[in-house]
């Protein structure tokens, strides 16, 4: 199980693109609708990392277009940085949900470990093809697939760090999800736009 063989060896974004849409790495692409594959220039100098693709996600086929998005594009226009200029991905292409019971709405589910394991040799050829200065690690299914394990997201948001196993530097902080869902949503986005703004300051 993983998308090692489905990821080849010599292609540009489009490319890959292409050959996600037939991955079979794990047992997702069976429920949801389509791979939502990472989106951007290939000269990006920040590659921001979410954690699965959302409803909307999944039916138009981009990262980062429902609520949290959008959240995000705010955050990113008040820190400074253009999102037009940013990759923006997910460390797992495809929607996890259960069917809500009383209507047909889909629930987010999180991916388990195996699933974001047999994920990683995506995300991994992106960035091999990005080359960015930063990567900025949104959400714990993020921040663990590329820092480890044992990376606590609620104890080192906000701060540039190294990654174990390939060349550029990190930042993580939490998915705009969780700003959505806090019980003090302008502290929790306040605290959000101060974690991105480190990251702007790092490409400054």
């Amino acid at each position: 199980m993983g998308a090692e063989r489905f990821v080849p060896a010599e292609a540009d974004l489009d490319g890959l693109r292409a050959a996600a849409a037939r991955c079979r790495g794990c047992d997702l692409y069976k429920d949801a609708t389509q791979t939502v594959f990472g989106a951007g220039p290939a000269d990006a100098r920040m590659v921001i990392v979410g954690e699965v693709p959302g409803d909307q996600e999944d039916r138009k086929g981009e990262p980062f277009v429902g609520p949290a998005g959008r959240l995000l594009d705010r955050v990113l226009e008040e820190v400074g940085i253009d999102r037009s200029q940013v990759y923006l991905t997910n460390a797992v292409k495809h929607f996890k949900f259960v069917p809500a019971e009383r209507s047909k709405r889909r629930i987010h589910k999180t991916p388990s470990r195996t699933e974001v394991v047999a994920c990683r040799p995506w995300l991994d050829a992106e960035l091999d093809l990005v080359r960015p200065e930063l990567v900025v690690c949104l959400g714990a299914i993020a921040a663990k697939s590329l820092l480890g394990q044992d990376f606590r997201v609620t104890k080192e948001r906000g701060k540039v760090v190294s990654m174990p196993d390939r060349p550029e530097r990190a930042l993580a902080t939490v998915h705009p999800s969780a700003v959505l869902r806090a019980k003090d949503r302008e502290a929790a986005y306040q605290e959000l736009v101060a974690d991105l703004a480190v990251a702007a300051k790092v490409l400054s």
